[in-house]
């Protein structure tokens, strides 16, 4: 069995560690409203480190993991990631945390080192040295309004959000495709992160009465309104954007019928690939661990992601990953996942609360 992985708590004390590791920036929320995401993230994170090092590690050398808290304001997390960076402390990064966090890490890295983010994210252009592996807005919720309009016809619909640039372009790009589809937006708001004001949200659509509404909260956020709708009576159908497994579980289940999901990744998809997955993560943690989830599993495949690069291009040299970045291929539990353009392609499933379970309704290609 491989050694255990380090995990550097104290960013302070990596800048202190002698170079005879491969050090990466590990960029999740322990704090804030995604802050419940955290220790499933560190958990994949930490299984995809040791399954690395058990092949050898990266370039020579073991994969140890900075830990970053991504749940702080962007020019916090920024700043002690361009800190780590600058001092070579660490080496690369990897991240799954809000995108006006990744704004801001993008920024202040500057293509230095590679940055790979993997949650869910809004789309546009790509700067050199940053690898998406999550979805883009269009693509993520784009098929599962195509089925809740024809499924359950689903034509009026409410968008409701946190106010920053996930959120934003989200919405934008649902509008069109509802436009295209001849459904009307009936209303919308975007709210400050935090917010209390559950009750006056439900009021609104109390009065719009819309079909669906396509929820693009997050975290805590996302749990306090699901807690709300469900003992308002309301019965339209919700779509989200960013519910996974434990916020199922924390916002006490969902018994409407009528709460659905999409994303790249479930932890109960069947797959030959996730259930070894499953399996191997158990054995590492123990029954009692955090759930497999979308956001945990992102980490889990942006650390073997950017070992593959690393070993591709035979160094972490942005302008060498780059010109070898095309065609590099990980096998995570959702298959292989494959870049091109520093981009990746795969199913999304549009999945249905069944209490305090997801289950998969649909599994929903989008186009190559």
């Amino acid at each position: 069995m491989a050694d255990p992985v380090t995990v550097v708590i104290d960013s302070l004390e990596a800048h202190l560690l002698p170079a005879d590791t491969l050090r990466v920036a590990l960029v999740v929320p322990v704090s804030g409203v995604l802050g419940l995401l955290g220790p499933g993230a560190i958990n994949c994170a930490v299984l995809a480190a040791r399954e690395v090092n058990a092949a050898g590690g990266v370039l020579g050398r073991p994969v140890e993991l900075v830990l970053v808290d991504g749940g702080r304001g962007p020019a916090a997390v920024a700043g002690e990631v361009r800190g780590l960076v600058r001092s070579g402390a660490v080496q690369a990064v990897v991240g799954t945390h809000a995108s006006d966090v990744r704004v801001a890490v993008e920024q202040a890295l500057g293509g230095a080192v590679p940055f790979v983010y993997t949650p869910p994210y809004e789309g546009g252009a790509r700067r050199p040295g940053v690898y998406y592996l999550g979805e883009p807005a269009s693509l993520q919720v784009g098929p599962g309004i195509d089925w809740l309009v024809e499924r359950r016809r689903a034509r009026r619909w409410f968008l409701l959000g946190n106010d920053y640039v996930w959120p934003r372009l989200v919405h934008a790009s649902a509008r069109g495709h509802l436009r295209a589809r001849s459904a009307t937006v009936v209303g919308e708001r975007l709210v400050p992160p935090g917010t209390t004001a559950m009750d006056r949200l439900l009021e609104q659509l109390a009065t719009v009465r819309p079909d669906a509404v396509l929820l693009t909260l997050i975290g805590s956020d996302l749990i306090a309104f699901n807690r709300a709708f469900a003992a308002s009576g309301l019965g339209c159908a919700r779509l989200c954007g960013a519910l996974e497994e434990h916020g199922l579980l924390a916002a006490g289940g969902d018994t409407t019928g009528g709460l659905y999901a999409a994303m790249g990744y479930f932890g109960g998809i069947a797959t030959d690939a996730n259930l070894g997955l499953a399996e191997r993560y158990t054995a590492m943690f123990g029954p009692e661990a955090p759930l497999l989830n979308g956001h945990g599993h992102g980490c889990y495949e942006g650390v073997l992601m950017l070992a593959a690069l690393a070993r591709r291009a035979g160094t972490l040299a942005v302008p060498a990953v780059e010109a070898v970045a095309d065609g590099t291929t990980v096998v995570s539990g959702r298959g292989p996942l494959t870049l091109t353009a520093g981009r990746v392609r795969q199913r999304v499933y549009l999945a249905r609360a069944d209490g305090l379970d997801f289950e998969v309704v649909a599994p929903l290609m989008y186009p190559m």
